[in-house]
């Protein structure tokens, strides 16, 4: 091979990595981006939408120090990623199906699920999986991956029985590594299923860093082999996030099949509370991020455009605050899970070495 056609081929390589398109509305310095997409949101769904995300983050402190003080499990705190999370359900309707990981509780009770049941999940409480009727979602996945096979199939079956209705799951950057992350958005792209696909890209799987997930320079262009469109958009941008989501939802209700984006954020506190992230990420690099925070840029748009000041955030920190506070004693009024009850949700029919271990549970707390 020449240089000269050794250069072509190296330039011809360097466009098909940066066939992703990058979408941002609002700037670091709360600037509106005069170019590509613009917010169509008007200003009472700016402060509806504000008003998720303080409700967000609030509730996210709040089970930090649920955490804390022993009255709650090892929780994934999800601060920084609270516009990843919300903002993108905010574009979509109440009978849409949401299938959330771990850390995606938060979203989940924003669709429907009661506060009390979030706290009981963060308990292994199987209380909490009983969602009331009406609420489209599966609880928290645990297994990283599994959703979005579960997601393709159910939007598989929306676009057979013409339902108006859209599968919407999330996952993690490291994530996107998994085999069922493939499957997933290979089966969905086959059957031209009614999903929309999110990869939050907080920048860490656990400890380990995205320039050691994976080579791609996007995880968005991992959409191409499936034959589906990828996006990315700044994932401190809820502006964007909420406009690229909407528009993610008429696209495939327009029968062209699901839509992958990778929205880049960063996740300020730990994997899970028993996780030190000193010990892989510097505070340079986490106060950078800090500077970047949707909360940052949403209070300054907002404030400029005269709906949104202080007042109006403490009155939702308040409410919040007092939700999580009842939340916390319901979950404490719930009766203790029994190791027999455990035993019989584990399968529809009980094994015989299961119904052995049931009744000798049982008889132990019987007495």
């Amino acid at each position: 091979m020449t240089t000269k056609e050794f250069k072509l081929f190296n330039d011809m390589m360097k466009k098909s990595a940066d066939a992703v398109p990058f979408v941002q509305i609002l700037d670091e310095n709360a600037k509106l981006v005069n170019k590509g997409l613009k917010s169509s949101l008007t200003d009472d769904e700016l402060v509806a939408l504000m008003k998720n995300l303080v409700w967000g983050r609030t509730v996210n402190e709040r089970l930090i120090l649920a955490g804390r003080q022993g009255r709650i499990g090892n929780l994934p705190p999800s601060e920084g990623q609270e516009a990843s999370q919300l903002a993108t359900l905010f574009a979509m309707k109440k009978t849409d199906f949401l299938f959330p990981t771990y850390r995606d509780v938060i979203p989940l009770i924003s669709h429907g699920m009661p506060m009390k049941n979030a706290v009981l999940w963060y308990r292994g409480h199987v209380a909490a999986n009983i969602l009331p009727e009406g609420v489209h979602g599966l609880p928290a996945q645990v297994i990283i991956g599994s959703q979005y096979v579960q997601a393709a199939g159910l939007g598989m079956a929306y676009k057979r029985d013409g339902k108006d209705q859209v599968a919407m799951t999330y996952i993690g950057d490291g994530g996107s590594s998994q085999g069922d992350f493939y499957e997933g958005i290979n089966f969905a792209g086959v059957f031209e299923s009614q999903t929309v696909f999110i990869v939050q890209n907080n920048q860490y799987g656990i400890s380990v860093p995205r320039d050691m997930q994976s080579k791609a320079p996007t995880l968005a262009q991992k959409a191409a082999a499936a034959g589906i469109p990828g996006i990315q958009v700044d994932g401190m941008d809820p502006l964007a996030l909420y406009e690229v989501t909407k528009l993610a939802r008429e696209y495939t209700m327009a029968g062209n099949g699901p839509v992958l984006i990778e929205t880049l954020t960063y996740r300020f506190g730990p994997h899970t509370l028993s996780d030190d992230p000193t010990r892989y990420r510097t505070q340079e690099e986490l106060d950078e991020w800090l500077e970047k925070d949707f909360m940052i840029r949403m209070r300054k748009h907002l404030g400029e455009k005269g709906i949104w000041n202080e007042e109006m955030e403490q009155e939702v920190i308040n409410q919040t605050t007092e939700e999580m506070n009842e939340a916390l004693d319901a979950a404490d009024n719930e009766p203790k899970q029994k190791v027999s009850q455990l035993l019989r949700n584990v399968f529809e029919v009980p094994t015989p070495r299961i119904a052995k271990e049931i009744k000798m549970y049982e008889l132990k707390e019987e007495n």
